[in-house]
């Protein structure tokens, strides 16, 4: 195999173009050499040795069909932790949850939550263990929980599935819940956990683009976290996607955003009612 060209700036252009569209992730200029080193190995696997090559094989009828999953692996970024912007968990079970289950006249059984770009499922289990030791203090408040961990990716859709984590990766999680949530190898020499499977049974992971105009989300949601995703998108695409996030919340239902995201200047039915919290008209 000869060497790899370099990534010439009309092929460039035709993906940069596909991924904006498809997934309304921007890819301006400067990300071309990002793009470049990301597709690298790909394009070796494959024994392709030119990106314009690749861009036909990926826009035929066969790399429509087999190679778009594997491209879409590589150019979205998937960076998340276990309690990521922890005071969200805290507004969670000290605020949302008691105002949501404990209000006069609601009657929620079965409550709904979705982590919308929730790449390999950390957010997921954390908001599993965070409601589950509400409900373990609240005895009185008689409710049910289920999460949709959705994400475009199928790797990290994998890895969530499989909710299998290095031991690094759980410093964030509190001891206590450590001990209760998680199960270590038994291999010792392995350093790994496992999600509890009670936990593991409240998520449910999907495949989803945030740019599909159809979610095929049957039942709304009470509670949507979707949190440093939409930085990825442009002014209008934030806009277009959180209202169609919020059009599936039911009255009254929360959105939680990451602390980088703003919805300033958007028209959107929500209120304000913590930092990045918000809550949708009734």
């Amino acid at each position: 195999m000869i060497g790899l060209q370099t990534l010439k700036k009309s092929d460039f252009n035709r993906l940069s173009s596909f991924i904006e569209s498809e997934f309304g992730i921007k890819m301006p200029a400067v990300k071309k050499t990002m793009l470049e080193s990301r597709l690298m190995k790909r394009l070796r696997q494959l024994k392709i040795n030119d990106y314009k090559e690749y861009c036909d094989y990926l826009f035929s009828a066969e790399g429509r069909q087999e190679e778009i999953p594997h491209f879409i692996n590589k150019v979205t970024t998937n960076k998340t932790d276990f309690f990521r912007e922890p005071d969200h968990f805290s507004r969670l079970s000290q605020n949302i949850l008691p105002s949501l289950l404990n209000q006069s006249g609601n009657n929620i059984r079965q409550l709904r939550i979705w982590s919308a770009g929730c790449s390999s499922g950390e957010e997921a289990y954390t908001l599993a263990m965070v409601i589950s030791e509400f409900a373990s203090r609240n005895p009185k408040i008689r409710f049910n929980f289920s999460i949709l961990a959705t994400d475009i990716s199928d790797n990290v859709l994998s890895m969530g599935k499989n909710a299998v984590y290095h031991t690094s990766q759980i410093d964030p999680i509190p001891l206590a819940l450590r001990k209760k949530y998680l199960l270590k190898s038994r291999d010792y020499k392995k350093p790994i956990v496992k999600i509890a499977p009670e936990i593991r049974d409240k998520v449910t992971f999907r495949k989803l683009n945030l740019m599909d105009k159809d979610f095929g989300i049957e039942q709304n949601i009470h509670i949507a976290f979707c949190r440093n995703v939409i930085i990825y998108f442009n002014k209008e695409t934030q806009e277009a996607i959180l209202g169609k996030i919020i059009s599936r919340l039911v009255p009254g239902g929360y959105l939680f955003q990451g602390h980088s995201e703003s919805t300033q200047g958007m028209r959107l039915p929500v209120e304000p009612v913590f930092p990045t919290v918000f809550r949708k008209s009734v």
